[in-house]
């Protein structure tokens, strides 16, 4: 009997093992439970079947490690019925294997049936309170289990057992064993609640299985997208370069610090250039202005036309204002700076600027001196 039992629960544990390969929710936070159960135990032999029972009650916290085969430890407490005022006679902690005997005949569905069927056996500690007892205890019995709700998140179950004393007469037969005369029968009827787990999972679920051909076409799309992702980084970089060496022309354009002139017709046209959105004359730009002061001053029929312009960015009221205020900026400068007559300088904004062909170019003050 012994051996068929061992069988059984090899089986149950190999079966799980096979389910569990194609199961969600195998964590070790999953598929936990809690319980409470109640009922009446009585002597196996020698006691009238009712007149030796006494009202029992317990908790238990459960683990379903597969399918099949799950744990349950218990705790159980036989209510006295004597004249003591000790509110239990003894208590029993076990620790309990559970085989899902629907589970492993049928197979799993994938969830708990609505009625299933488990073979319970394990051992513990039987403690008495009277005269203090402590033996080793053993059960074997089953559970009727009806699992309730959308979830299954209740399970209602009718327990019949037997409870072995194995060691009551071993120091008369110096061994434990299976004696019915130090037995009992139990009945109890439990609730359990299913916590939930993983994902919300109370129970396992079967894996959704893989299909090939879409697992090919997603590692496509992906190749695919790092492709992509690779060339917009190649042009990104690309771009990058381009824009540091725009701005590096245009901070060498600002910063140059030699007036550009050009001699036509008795006329000399001097550059002031400007930063983005400044109508303020930069200090490398002073020297410039100043120039145009030295060669005023050196020629007293000279006159100066100052045209400001601004780029095209912003709203052409924007533009306008800031243009004339380049413009003001220059002659202000050669008034009261360096001296020169505010009657031989006319100041004029243009707004947004052509001059150059590179629109950022345009932020300037050109200055035309006119001989007469």
């Amino acid at each position: 009997m012994k051996k068929k039992l061992l069988f059984a629960l090899l089986l149950a544990v190999g079966t799980g093992t096979m389910h569990s390969q194609a199961l969600e929710g195998v964590k070790a936070t999953d598929n936990w439970s809690i319980g409470i159960s109640a009922g009446g135990i009585t002597p196996l032999k020698n006691s009238a079947f009712f007149g030796g029972m006494r009202a029992n009650m317990g908790i238990e916290l459960n683990k379903q490690l597969t399918p099949i085969f799950g744990l349950t430890a218990e705790a159980l407490w036989s209510i006295n019925t004597s004249a003591s005022k000790r509110a239990f006679d003894n208590s029993n902690m076990s620790l309990l294997g559970r085989i899902n005997m629907m589970n492993l005949f049928a197979k799993y569905k994938g969830s708990p049936r609505f009625f299933e069927i488990e073979a319970v056996m394990g051992a513990g500690w039987l403690h008495g309170y009277g005269i203090t007892t402590n033996n080793f205890s053993t059960k074997a019995g089953m559970n009727l289990n009806f699992n309730l709700g959308k979830e299954k998140a209740w399970t209602l179950s009718l327990r019949p057992a037997v409870v072995w004393c194995m060691d009551a007469d071993s120091k008369q037969t110096g061994h434990v064993q299976f004696d019915a005369n130090y037995a009992r029968f139990q009945l109890n009827a439990g609730v359990v609640y299913h916590l939930k787990g993983n994902k919300g999972r109370r129970h396992f679920e079967f894996a959704k299985p893989c299909n090939t051909d879409e697992l090919d076409q997603l590692n496509a799309t992906i190749n695919q997208l790092r492709g992509d992702l690779n060339n917009c980084n190649q042009n990104m970089a690309h771009a990058k370069k381009e824009i540091a060496d725009l701005n590096q022309k245009l901070n060498d354009c600002l910063n140059k610090e030699n007036v550009q002139e050009v001699i036509a017709n008795n006329t000399i046209e001097s550059i002031i250039t400007f930063h983005q959105n400044q109508t303020t004359i930069s200090a490398n730009q002073v020297r410039n202005v100043e120039r145009l002061a030295n060669y005023m001053k050196a020629n007293p029929d000279a006159r100066l036309v100052v045209k400001g312009y601004a780029s095209p960015e912003g709203t052409n009221k924007v533009n306008a204002e800031i243009s004339k205020k380049r413009a003001a900026a220059v002659k202000t400068m050669l008034v009261n700076k360096f001296g020169i007559d505010e009657s031989r300088i006319i100041g004029e904004g243009e707004g947004v600027g052509d001059v150059f062909t590179q629109p950022n170019w345009n932020r300037v003050s050109i200055c035309t001196l006119i001989e007469e």
